[in-house]
């Protein structure tokens, strides 16, 4: 019963926890997206669904996947401390996860607001009915 309750206490607070802070990166990282997109407000916005939608799928995967191999004995004997190491861990990995992603978004952002910056021109340009010719075939 003792692992059961370490279960659900896990699950609890590491789903809680993965929905408030996509919350909170989905509120306040859209600045900063829009910024690194060059003010492109539309492409920030749904970079940052697909953000949440991956930060989703990510964290509930690998809360699920870190339910595997609990030991029985250390949950009753020290339930606490062990469901707090299997949040604290889950709550790294995932942390050094975001930064990484920050990194790439701060590096690469501005190169993905220019391709889609060249796009929205080369529609505007071609004819009605006829597809642009990608930059890279030019």
């Amino acid at each position: 019963m003792t692992l059961q309750l370490s279960y659900l206490l896990y699950l609890g607070i590491s789903i809680a926890m993965t929905i408030w802070v996509a919350r909170t990166l989905s509120k306040n990282g859209e600045v900063f997206l829009v910024m690194c997109f060059g003010q492109n407000e539309v492409l920030a916005k749904s970079t940052n669904h697909l953000l949440v939608v991956g930060f989703y799928l990510i964290n509930i995967g690998f809360i699920a996947l870190r339910l595997d191999g609990w030991d029985a004995q250390k949950a009753v004997v020290s339930m606490i401390p062990y469901v707090g190491s299997k949040v604290g861990l889950s709550v790294l990995v995932l942390g050094a996860m975001h930064f990484f992603n920050m990194m790439m978004i701060a590096r690469y952002g501005r190169t993905v607001a220019a391709w889609a910056a060249d796009n929205r021109a080369a529609q505007a340009e071609a004819p009605l009915g006829i597809p642009p010719i990608p930059r890279s075939y030019r």
